[in-house]
């Protein structure tokens, strides 16, 4: 019965923040555990760099990354909604939560330098930002991470969330999960 009402919680803060901040959100449910998975199986698990989570929400990712084995104290999360910031550090106490905008991930990490990470892992609705955007983002993310390691990308459309336009980026995304609500897909993008 605690999983039924801890679900029913999760579900209400998620609706919660999708009516505080409609742009940063796009789902209408919290991922899925099956597609859960699948992002965090990007993650190398002989990598001693922690994982960069961008828009943890409620923290369905955030569990399949610890699933896979990942210390909880090697997880940074960027949110920018202060409500689940703040339920988020509650659930996860020895992880790393910056309250930010991942879009700017120099201003968000400042504090911890140059740090470097496995992989970063993203549920941002990226279609709701401009190309320009998109590029900035890809710019600074790709500095965070060793070439050929992903960023990993959610998204609920049939296309690429991110608009690419640098040849040395290697495209791929998985086939459409329908075990979430909405249907998923999960994109990668590494620099070679």
């Amino acid at each position: 019965m605690q999983n039924s009402s801890s679900g029913i919680l999760k579900q209400l803060h998620f609706i919660g923040g999708v009516i505080r901040s409609p742009q940063r959100l796009s789902a209408i449910a919290p991922t899925s555990s099956v597609v859960s998975d699948v992002i965090a199986s990007h993650i190398s698990s002989n990598s001693d760099l922690p994982v960069l989570e961008l828009g943890p929400g409620t923290g369905p990712i955030t569990d399949a990354i610890l699933r896979r084995g990942v210390a909880e104290r090697d997880i940074v999360a960027i949110e920018y909604d202060e409500t689940f910031c703040n339920e988020w550090h509650m659930r996860y106490p020895d992880a790393t939560i910056v309250q930010g905008d991942a879009l700017n991930l120099d201003e968000a990490l400042a504090h911890l330098g140059e740090q470097q990470f496995d992989c970063i892992i993203s549920a941002i609705p990226m279609l709701n930002f401009s190309q320009a955007d998109q590029e900035v983002f890809l710019k600074t993310a790709f500095k965070r991470i060793a070439r050929g390691r992903p960023i990993v990308q959610i998204t609920y459309g049939r296309r690429s969330p991110i608009i690419v336009n640098d040849s040395d980026v290697e495209i791929s995304s998985s086939r459409r999960i329908l075990r979430n609500l909405p249907p998923a897909k999960i994109w990668t993008y590494r620099k070679y």
